[in-house]
């Protein structure tokens, strides 16, 4: 009597945030999520108990004030505003996570990095997606010579790390992470299990030799970092590529950095040669009007800890029975919040017209202190009079009516006195205590101050 071959026994993994269920769910338990759950085998308990090793290196108990700690040392990347987003460069032994578009410059700017430190440094470059052959045809359009950079075409975990041993590199990028999968696993490669195995077991080399790994990662449709979000809990630090495919510019984004600030942001322009930093940012995010119109303002907003100058458009138009409410790179839900404080504390009706907000350049702005001035530019785009050139403005707005103070804002006088600004209207806290050469500047505590100083103008 035959028997039949026993199945693998399957499971159902949430692709978001790595919980598993012995049945499929519509919604994941975990994580909340709808339709995340997919099939997989189920690992055997060896398998399951080497996952959750421990990624740091093991130390006996101590006493916090005894551990001798210093500064961690820095290699610069030779690209100035990825080294700004990392904190000053590379650390040995950190991981670095960076997500992004297909196709929006994440392997031609860490191709550009890695070369730039082959000079000093020993780099491999592992490439998952392409040949040899066509990492060579890219360093050659970018003009890189690549005279000491290290290629290795492999998605192998257990080849990759004993290429990692032979090769002993101070500086490995993995591209990507997705396609890289351990034999020690059954699944196929960027499967949750296999994603979050091989970023554990990379980070572990990484923690035991001390070379720096940067790993690429695919995002989702709806621009997160595909895989489950252990992935992000792994790594050191965390980075998204933002930009448009119709702009030349591109935006690098730390969302995480155990080693320096989060939230700074590297600009750079997509060129012949490859991605180039972007010195002054500010010029991106700022139109070029041949005088003012109305309807415009300028902010001076925080990313990190770089002040940008960012041109807040609006536009008042007659509407419908439904007046329309629409903001692009702004929230929508606060415009309407400050469309209601505008015509309740200063007496400006904007209930039955279209109002359409725009922040220059395809920038995103979360911080309350551009409040003020999306209220000064609705105001004068409905009333058609353009603010003077070189007037700017920020400050949170409250519901009655008062305008707050912003964070670092001698900063942001001090960076818009430097681009040739000569006006600013901020909140009085915000006030310099000395004079700032070639700025005048307006201190309010109300909404309705600013529109009567608007209106002198």
């Amino acid at each position: 009597m035959s028997t039949a071959a026993k199945s693998p026994k399957t499971q159902y993994t949430c692709n978001a945030c790595g919980a598993s269920s012995a049945k499929w769910l519509g919604r994941c338990p975990g994580c909340g999520e709808w339709n995340t759950l997919e099939e997989t085998i189920a690992e055997a308990g060896g398998a399951a108990r080497h996952r959750y090793q421990s990624l740091a290196r093991g130390a006996p108990v101590a006493t916090l004030s005894e551990v001798e700690a210093a500064d961690v040392d820095r290699t610069p990347t030779g690209q100035s505003e990825l080294d700004r987003v990392l904190g000053g460069g590379i650390v040995e032994g950190g991981v670095v996570l960076i997500g992004g578009d297909p196709g929006i410059g994440k392997s031609t700017l860490l191709l550009q990095a890695a070369e730039t430190l082959s000079t000093q440094l020993k780099v491999l470059y592992v490439t998952g997606e392409e040949s040899v052959a066509q990492v060579a045809l890219r360093a050659r359009r970018l003009g890189l010579p690549g005279s000491a950079l290290r290629v290795l075409a492999e998605i192998q975990l257990e080849k990759i790390q004993a290429a990692l041993a032979a090769e002993q590199p101070a500086f490995c990028v993995i591209d990507s992470i997705q396609t890289v999968y351990s034999d020690q696993l059954t699944s196929a490669p960027g499967s949750v299990a296999q994603v979050r195995e091989c970023a554990a077991q990379l980070t572990r080399s990484a923690k035991s030799s001390g070379c720096a790994i940067v790993l690429v990662g695919h995002v989702t449709k709806e621009g997160a970092l595909a895989g489950p979000r252990v992935l992000e809990h792994i790594v050191d630090t965390v980075l998204y590529f933002e930009g448009d495919t119709h702009s030349s510019y591109r935006l690098v984004r730390a969302i995480k950095n155990r080693f320096g600030a989060v939230n700074e942001i590297g600009v750079f322009a997509m060129t012949e040669r490859g991605l180039k930093g972007v010195g002054n940012p500010s010029a991106i995010f700022l139109s070029t009007h041949g005088a003012p119109v109305p309807g415009s303002c300028v902010l001076v907003t925080l990313e990190g800890t770089r002040p940008l100058l960012v041109e807040i458009q609006a536009l008042v138009d007659a509407g419908g029975p439904s007046p329309r409410r629409l903001s692009v790179g702004l929230d929508r839900d606060r415009l309407a919040m400050l469309l209601a404080v505008l015509h309740r504390h200063a007496g400006v009706q904007c209930g039955d017209q279209d109002v359409f907000v725009n922040a220059v350049g395809g920038v995103r702005i979360s911080e309350p202190a551009a409040d003020l001035a999306v209220l000064l530019a609705i105001q004068g785009s409905l009333r058609g009079k353009a603010l003077p050139s070189g007037f700017l403005a920020f400050g949170e707005v409250g519901l009655a009516g008062e305008v707050r103070p912003a964070p670092r804002g001698q900063e942001r006088l001090k960076e818009a006195a430097k681009l040739g600004f000569s006006v600013a209207l901020v909140p009085r806290a915000n006030a310099p205590k000395k004079p700032i050469e070639g700025l005048a500047v307006h201190a309010i505590e109300r909404i309705e101050q600013a529109i009567d100083i608007v209106r002198g103008l």
